[in-house]
């Protein structure tokens, strides 16, 4: 009896999730039975986050780099696609924000300013907030981050994919990389050359900021994989300010024209533009 007990309570517990590193997830009832609204629900250590009109928490995945949803067939046994054919919102947010989408499985899924959301099955009680940074690909969805960060494969502008090795070094291959995006999912870049905190490429009068222009925002929130301290801003020839990440002066690539583009990881040559991520070192000093 007992080694029965144990076989049952074993296979109840035991959801397949999409990361091997993944707790595995309780089943629950399906949460969209009780999603009416999408609201804004503050929370003690993350501040504003989406939640369904249950507040039950909802989530962003990195993996979804472009206009689609990447997770299907056992990940949605841990991450459920949030749906509402009519978004009604708090005050405090915009109707226009909100979007379906067709999966791959033909079933619909709203978005927020483009990126799926989903719940989590091991949040089985309004205010849980067990899914973020899960595989470090899952974080909370939020209306104010500044960067998201995304998992992706990258496709240089000459057509190959590249993965990045342990020395650092891009090489083609297939496989999925993590790195830094503005709030749209647009990628962002460092120059080689540059040292910290120090702009080596733009020249004084802007006229190359087309090819690589630089990248200007005012940080309010971020992915909890990222830390505040490793931002700081820079002035550009005195003319414009410029984030840098871990020193490195951040730019996007003027040849991404659509959300999820990563091609200036091969121009002019494979590692020359690299994306940045937590694991990037910090630029060296002048």
């Amino acid at each position: 009896m007992k080694k029965l007990i144990f076989i049952l309570t074993f296979a109840a517990l035991f959801i397949q999730s999409c990361s091997s590193d993944d707790d595995a997830p309780q089943t629950i009832t399906d949460p969209q039975e009780n999603s009416a609204t999408v609201s804004l629900t503050n929370n003690s250590k993350f501040g504003n986050i989406l939640t369904d009109g249950s507040r039950r928490t909802l989530y962003f995945f990195s993996n979804d780099s472009k206009d689609n949803s990447t997770c299907t067939e056992s990940c949605l046994s841990a991450w459920p696609v949030f749906y509402q054919e009519t978004i009604k919102t708090d005050d405090d947010l915009d109707t226009n924000d909100f979007a379906t989408i067709t999966r791959p499985d033909g079933k619909k899924q709203t978005t927020y300013k483009g990126w799926p959301l989903y719940y989590y099955a091991n949040d089985v009680q309004a205010g849980d907030i067990n899914g973020d940074r899960i595989g470090e690909v899952w974080y909370v969805a939020k209306p104010d981050y500044s960067l998201m960060f995304v998992n992706a494969q990258l496709v240089g502008a000459d057509g190959k994919n590249y993965i990045i090795n342990s020395d650092n070094e891009y090489i083609e291959g297939e496989g999925l990389t993590k790195y830094l995006t503005d709030n749209a999912g647009n990628t962002l870049y460092a120059f080689s050359p540059d040292k910290k905190d120090t702009n080596n490429y733009t020249s004084e009068d802007f006229s190359n900021d087309a090819a690589w222009p630089i990248f200007t925002i005012s940080l309010e929130n971020l992915p909890s994989i990222l830390k505040l301290s490793d931002f700081n801003t820079i002035s550009v020839h005195n003319k414009r300010e410029q984030l840098t990440y871990k020193g490195w002066p951040l730019y996007y690539f003027g040849g991404d024209s659509a959300k999820g583009d990563n091609k200036g990881v091969s121009v002019p040559l494979p590692g020359i533009w690299p994306i940045v991520n937590h694991n990037s070192i910090e630029a060296p000093e002048e």
